[in-house]
């Protein structure tokens, strides 16, 4: 039963967090970001916010340090909206997942495109 409480509190977490990294007002943090998962401790004191961003791994490096920068605020706004007994602590990871993804895609259309054209 644990598992199931600490599943939906990241999902929570996750929902309301990009609803907050649209409002700040950090240049950083501009740009198609997204939250890749959530990782939230046992006890749910520590959470692991895995960022992407579709312009590559340096962009996403650069929106975590404007995320650490106004990660105060971010851990008072997330206190307001979700109902834990103690917001855990933020921790923001660059993660390149979604760039990656964009590549494998990329790379199977066109292999895709390939195989059409040697089919004629």
């Amino acid at each position: 039963m644990p598992g199931y409480r600490i599943g939906r509190a990241a999902e929570d977490i996750k929902r309301e967090l990009s609803d907050i990294m649209r409002s700040l007002k950090d240049p950083r943090v501009a740009g198609l970001l997204s939250i890749v998962r959530v990782e939230v401790s046992g006890d749910l004191s520590y959470a692991k916010v895995y960022i992407s961003s579709m312009e590559g791994l340096e962009q996403a490096k650069t929106a975590v340090k404007g995320l650490q920068n106004g990660s105060g605020y971010i851990r008072k706004e997330l206190g307001r909206r979700v109902r834990l007994r103690k917001v855990p602590e933020l921790k923001f990871i660059a993660d390149d997942s979604i760039a990656h993804s964009a590549e494998i895609l990329r790379m199977l259309e066109s292999f895709e495109n390939g195989e059409n054209s040697h089919e004629d």
